[in-house]
């Protein structure tokens, strides 16, 4: 190139009219989100939301960030991007929840090597539509082009969720006690974690393509890996309606051995029942086929528990009730024992 030769941003691989064009087209997706507490429209260099805190006495902010990881790759091998938003929001929202949190906003972060404004616009979509699940308002967020440091057609994104609980509401875990009984809020499939371990038993040791049709399932490789996380947001917002919840448990990247522990007190277990019949045959599929053991499975995946309440045993036919009545799937799935820990009865 001539030394006199004008560069342009674009030369060196940064479209903002692209970018402008993105803005255009997420917006009808981003205003589906909005209710009567947001106060500033797209293009404002933050978000405005009012604090609605009516009947509160000690409103306490709860905030959660995170991305969805490897499942990001099914996406681009599919080449579908209007669910992965949901993923997104429902990994940040369901950690909010365990504290007892209402969702109040969300803000997302997307970073790609070259932008396309009608992918972006897939991805805000699929964002958008976790936030009308979780009754959260979508109020902001960044779109970075970074062509020197994500590869063409790939791209990250993370996701950050604030929710309000009255201080006197939050949910620490510090009221569990033995006797309490565990009820198991059924996943949706994989939700988004494990997919490392996924990706290797379907694509390297199986040899499968993410179009390739499983009988079993009734769907392809890549329809049954995509299925957008669970957001329980109205679940929660029904039982804690009604009921004193102690603990609230999402199972995430660790399982049940890595998540389960944070909410216990010193001294106590979680022993879980045998659940063998409650494990969606997506899970089992895996297993057999990667050849994996039991607990590793149970320490990869949420094994088709998405999440998981610990109730006084008096309780939990009523907090089944509730969830039930709000469409939420449920089984009881065991009982907090003295000791520390998880315990699976079944081994």
């Amino acid at each position: 190139m001539n030394q006199d030769t004008k560069l342009t941003y674009k030369d060196a691989g940064v479209d903002t009219k692209e970018g402008e064009k993105a803005v255009e087209l997420m917006k009808p997706h981003v205003k589906k989100t909005w209710n009567k507490n947001v106060l500033a429209d797209l293009g404002s260099f933050g978000g405005l939301f009012k604090l609605d805190i009516d009947g509160m006495e000690e409103p306490v902010l709860v905030s959660g960030t995170d991305g969805v990881g490897t499942k990001l790759k099914i996406a681009f091998m599919t080449d579908k991007h209007d669910t992965i938003g949901i993923d997104c929001v429902a990994m940040c929202v369901n950690d909010i929840l365990c504290q007892g949190a209402k969702p109040l906003f969300f803000l997302d972060y997307i970073a790609t090597g070259r932008l396309k404004a009608e992918k972006v616009a897939e991805i805000v979509k699929g964002i958008a539509d976790g936030c009308v699940m979780a009754k959260s308002a979508l109020i902001g967020g960044e779109t970075a082009e970074m062509p020197d440091f994500y590869s063409d057609g790939e791209y990250d994104i993370a996701g950050f969720a604030v929710g309000v609980v009255d201080k006197s509401k939050i949910i620490t875990g510090e009221k569990i006690k033995e006797g309490d009984k565990i009820i198991g809020l059924m996943s949706s499939g994989l939700h988004s974690n494990g997919y490392s371990l996924a990706r290797k038993v379907f694509f390297d040791k199986l040899g499968l393509g993410i179009d390739d049709y499983i009988e079993e399932f009734q769907m392809t490789v890549g329809e049954m890996l995509l299925k957008p996380t669970k957001i329980y947001a109205d679940a929660c917002e029904a039982v804690l309606a009604k009921h004193n919840i102690n603990g609230i448990v999402h199972i995430t990247g660790g399982g049940y051995f890595e998540n389960v522990p944070r909410v216990l007190p010193d001294g106590l277990c979680a022993k879980f029942s045998d659940v063998s019949g409650l494990v969606m045959p997506y899970f089992r599929y895996i297993q057999k086929h990667g050849n994996i053991d039991e607990v590793e499975m149970y320490k990869t995946f949420n094994m088709g528990i998405g999440m998981m309440l610990f109730v006084d045993a008096k309780d939990e036919d009523a907090v089944r009730k509730t969830l039930r009545e709000a469409g939420q799937p449920n089984n009881p799935i065991g009982e907090v024992v003295k000791g520390n820990g998880v315990v699976l009865d079944w081994l």
